[in-house]
């Protein structure tokens, strides 16, 4: 995957429901809103370690749910084979366009790119 802070917020996305309201309060403002491991403790009143344990934790337990569901994984595989069945799809459509002019097989074509944006959603 691209890089860890990606992988945390995808994680974040799919199994945040897991977490205590501390973690996923702790886990949003440090990930998504970019506030530093300090700047959460000065405004919780607790220390940058014990923010830091929080967020590990939060880490840990989403990780261990992954590597035994394996959900991101499969979504993210799923989502490449989709963009590439798209961009197939328009393949077809700009040869068939250009080559061949076959109503069945731009109608094919469409039908396909249809059903992979259906997947996307």
């Amino acid at each position: 995957m691209k890089n860890q802070t990606y992988r945390m917020t995808m994680l974040f996305d799919f199994y945040g429901e897991v977490l205590t309201e501390r973690q996923k309060e702790f886990f949003d403002l440090y990930y998504n809103e970019d506030l530093s491991l300090a700047e959460i403790a000065e405004n919780y009143g607790i220390s940058r370690q014990g923010v830091r344990d929080v967020i590990v934790r939060a880490e840990a337990a989403m990780t261990e749910i992954e590597d035994k569901t394996g959900l991101l994984k499969r979504f993210m595989r799923l989502r490449d084979k989709v963009s590439a069945i798209e961009q197939d799809a328009a393949a077809i459509k700009t040869i068939n366009y250009r080559q061949y002019d076959n109503a069945e097989l731009a109608q094919l074509a469409e039908r396909i790119a249809a059903n992979a944006a259906a997947l996307k959603e």
